[in-house]
């Protein structure tokens, strides 16, 4: 899959013929080495002319055009063509198409010079040619092409193809051969559109990476017209085979047009900042102008979507089905959406005891989800049984302890929220008139206490040794809303910790905090770890109201947000700022690969209204509009550099003599370690790679199309945030390894150490709940509700969990969410051929893959040191989230080049 190339019309060609006023000749039947035949009839009213030659379709089609064919040498073409792909079957076209094959009339080749003739300075005469079908191997189809090459042609600077067929094909690449300097190989990797669906041709250039400026002349028009073609003209709804790039707001989140409470906020713009996602250009709701309708198809730019060779482990398919199938399944199994589990043997109950299913409509849905149905017999078709997380497997009662709950802020799911107190006492910012009395709850005298006089509150202050999970201020704000919402509570919250003198981090207290409400005063509470029975279930319950705050969080923010959302500028800037033979393009193609799929997805049925987080995490129908206020409190480009967010949250401090320059405040931090090694590596690979582009300085500054991508990022993809101070400057090659290092991290390592643990960790719920059902049982209790407490507190802690529905539904999508496809490409493996065919990037990246190599034995070592308390123990889960490489399936490891699922 490379870059959406240009489109070029059929009629545009003639332009770039120069025919110096000499009508062409054309040769019927007549194979191409019988050009020279007496039979060959030339116009020689001028001294260069132009003769073209079509043989018959029962031979090798071939169409030439030489300035001239006396000093001439043949050459061909090979063509390949994945056959395998969607669009192929056995309907009326396909008979057309394969009708097509057999006369040699499927794809038409025209050939451009990379350079301009040196004498006119105009464009050289085009090669062109029908390729005709040959073998068919591997899967994948050969097309075959011979042509005449005039002796003055000189280098190929790009190729131009027309699908005769009327379905869409899939092209591999192409081969080349009979130029002076050998073979040339355009890597194509892209879907080529029918001309019945559009004239346009699309044009291919050659795998050799160019600045603007250096750009071979007989491209450069080329170049410059293939970007006004994929931004488009901003209007009409986009079709399925197009590859046009455009920006839209995320007012396609609601349904108002459907039934209930579909109506959503659009996000994006002064009053809900947000990122911009991709144009679809569908008509807008019925009831509600500023929301775009639903319908059957969500466009994303052809190549962007999901290959087949993805195997349907994981694919749209898969997640489709999983959505639309098993979770209504379960739905119609759970007749009563609000009914919680029993007991805590009904919860392991999930992981041993097969589910049945109603009988669904398709029964491949089963043969699609290979690993989530993986234990059903053979003969039962309808049994859904989920597979027991390793989390559960290593030690089954570690969610209820609290080293495990402190742990997992640093090697759990979401280790970007714990961050250093850095002032006493804690205080909200936000309007005490609105959210009543700002001042903590969490006092001196308490947390002295729990430390047991082991130093005073401003000596661990000062020494860095409190901790805090605060989603105070950011939740607070939606609490009442949130309450009034059936099946859900929401708190706002402060979770302390202290770190111990062996590294690891023991909570102190959890402050939950509900604002003002109809008569009601602010009410907050602090719970605390106890040994006595009251006290040690408050604690259980208020443990399980954080965890859903963070649950909610990690995925809202850490994870959709700060990856999959703000990547989608930075995708759909590059395919229309950078053209397909930039360098910059190229060295980040690989880390957009199906990021603008899934996001279309999430849409659909993850994020959308009423979807899987609306319904099962805390803040419901509030979810995305939650995540545009935490993108416009927090987000910042320049944080988004492992090493600034360590450093901005207090969890590290530059030191030149430390490794990476940063010197971590916990040492025993296995997200942060693990991850400024990969840094590094990313960092140095990028280091190289701009160098080798970019010897000078002045040629940051004067590459338009580079100027205008980074701009463009900026002041339209996050333009919600164009005017903030923090932006990074573009004048020189160190802004511009920052800045694709910063976009490569995010899409690599950052979104692996959010993503493919979730089965493992959140696989059993009660490890991290996504909802609190119910309040806390010290918040303004009736008496009955106190002594229902008293008599029975695991019943209520089990209230409090998610449902059966919620549960179930959210572990199916975890599990097809923490999955890796047979056909991932994870950093550092497969060399893109552009890289390969520049001999210093070549080198830069076996040294770039080797340090991944050597990365895996780091954390391999480090997960054996037993004085790494955090990543070594019994039951205790190894951090492998940043090891590189990873085998299919859910492995709890696997640093992808991209956001593809």
């Amino acid at each position: 899959m490379v870059k959406p190339q240009l489109q070029l019309s059929s009629q545009s060609t003639k332009t770039l013929i120069p025919y110096w006023n000499a009508k062409p000749l054309f040769l019927a039947s007549f194979p191409i080495n019988t050009l020279n035949n007496k039979n060959l009839r030339v116009n020689k009213k001028k001294k260069n002319f132009i003769t073209k030659a079509v043989v018959s379709s029962t031979e090798k089609s071939t169409y030439v055009q030489s300035s001239n064919i006396e000093k001439s040498t043949s050459g061909k073409a090979l063509v390949i063509v994945q056959r395998t792909v969607g669009g192929t079957n056995l309907s009326l076209t396909r008979g057309l198409d394969d009708i097509g094959d057999l006369f040699g009339r499927s794809l038409f080749l025209s050939i451009v010079a990379a350079e301009l003739d040196p004498k006119t300075g105009i464009e050289k005469p085009i090669i062109e040619g029908f390729a005709r079908r040959g073998r068919d191997v591997d899967g994948n189809r050969e097309y075959e092409v011979e042509f005449v090459i005039p002796e003055d042609f000189g280098d190929v600077g790009a190729i131009l193809i027309e699908n005769q067929h009327r379905k869409q094909m899939y092209l591999k690449n192409i081969v080349i051969d009979g130029f002076v300097h050998g073979k040339v190989e355009i890597t194509c990797n892209s879907w080529v559109h029918s001309k019945y669906d559009n004239p346009d041709k699309r044009i291919f250039f050659t795998n050799k990476s160019y600045l603007p400026s250096q750009t071979p002349s007989g491209v450069k028009k080329l170049r410059e017209t293939e970007l006004v073609t994929l931004r488009g003209d901003g209007f009409g709804e986009r079709k399925i085979f197009e590859r046009i790039y455009d920006y839209d707001v995320y007012n396609d989140i609601g349904d108002p047009d459907g039934d209930g409470d579909g109506k959503r906020p659009v996000l994006g713009g002064k009053e809900l900042p947000y990122p911009r996602r991709c144009r679809t250009g569908r008509p807008r709701s019925e009831k509600d102008p500023l929301s775009e309708s639903k319908s059957d198809f969500t466009y994303v730019p052809r190549d962007e979507a999901f290959s087949e060779v993805k195997n349907l482990s994981f694919s749209g398919n898969t997640i489709y089905a999983v959505l639309h199938a098993v979770v209504p399944g379960l739905q119609s199994i759970i007749t009563d959406p609000e009914l919680g589990f029993p007991h805590f043997p009904a919860i392991d109950s999930l992981y041993n005891v097969e589910v049945e299913l109603p009988a669904l409509q398709t029964n491949s849905l089963f043969s699609i989800i290979r690993r989530l149905i993986r234990a059903i017999s053979e003969t039962r078709k309808d049994v859904l049984l989920f597979e027991t997380p390793e989390f559960l497997e290593r030690d089954k009662f570690a969610w209820f302890r609290d080293v495990e709950f402190a742990r997992q802020t640093l090697a759990g799911l979401n280790p970007y929220s714990i961050r250093l107190v850095t002032e006493w006492p804690l205080k909200s910012k936000l309007d005490p008139e609105v959210y009543g009395p700002p001042e903590s709850a969490i006092t001196k005298e308490l947390i002295e206490l729990e430390i047991g006089g082991f130093m005073t509150v401003e000596e661990a202050v000062q020494q860095k040794k409190l901790f805090i999970l605060d989603y105070h201020d950011l939740l607070l704000p939606y609490v009442n809303k949130v309450n009034e919402l059936k099946g859900t509570v929401l708190y706002g919250s402060r979770t302390l910790f202290f770190l111990t003198p062996n590294g690891t981090l023991r909570p102190l207290a959890i402050e939950l905090t509900r604002p003002p409400v109809d008569d009601k005063p602010q009410w907050k509470q602090v719970y605390c770890p106890t040994w006595y029975a009251t006290g040690a279930w408050l604690w259980r319950i208020a443990k399980a109201h954080v965890l859903a705050h963070d649950s909610g969080y990690h995925q809202l923010v850490s994870h959709w947000l700060r990856t999959h959302c703000c990547t989608e500028p930075y995708i759909i800037a590059s395919n229309r700022q950078l053209s397909a033979m930039h360098p910059i393009y190229r060295l980040l193609f690989p880390h957009f690969r199906y990021t603008m799929e899934i996001n279309g997805t999430a849409r659909e049925a993850l994020i959308n209204a009423n979807g899987v987080i609306e319904s099962a995490f805390s803040p419901g129908k509030y979810s995305m509009e939650l995540s545009s206020v935490a993108y416009d409190l927090e987000w910042r480009f320049d944080r988004e550099a492992l090493p600034e967010d360590l450093i901005s949250r207090g969890l590290a401090e530059e030191d030149p003599n430390a490794p990476y320059g940063l010197r971590l405040t916990i040492e025993d931090y296995p997200f942060a370690s693990d991850g400024l090694v990969l840094w590094d590596i990313l960092k140095q690979w990028v280091t190289n790679y701009v160098n080798h582009y970019y010897p000078q300085t002045n040629l940051i500054g004067s590459d338009e199309e580079l100027q205008a991508w980074w701009s463009e990022i900026k002041n339209v993809g996050h333009g919600d945030k164009k005017d903030e101070p923090w932006w990074p400057e573009l004048n020189t090659p160190n802004d511009l390894i920052g800045i694709v290092t910063t976009i490569i991290w995010v899409t690599s390592g950052h979104h692996a150490a959010v993503n493919f643990g979730q089965y493992s960790y959140a696989g059993y719920f009660p490890n991290r709940p996504t909802i609190a059902r119910s309040k806390m049982p010290t918040e303004d209790p009736t008496d009955e509700e106190w002594e229902d407490f008293l008599n029975k507190p695991e019943e209520v802690l089990l209230k409090c969990f998610p449902s059966q529905l919620q549960a179930t539904t959210v572990i199916a999508v975890l599990d097809v969410l923490s999955n890796h496809s047979p056909d991932e490409e994870y950093v550092g493996t497969n060399i893109e051929p552009f890289w390969r065919d520049e001999p210093v990037i070549n080198a830069a990246f076996e040294v770039f893959s080797g340090k991944l190599k050597e990365l895996e034995g780091i954390i391999d070592a480090r997960n054996a040191d037993c004085n790494l308390k955090n990543r070594n123990g019994a039951g205790v889960m190894p951090y492998e989230l940043l090891k590189p490489f990873s085998e299919p399936g859910i492995t709890g490891k696997g640093v992808p080049y991209s956001i593809s699922i």
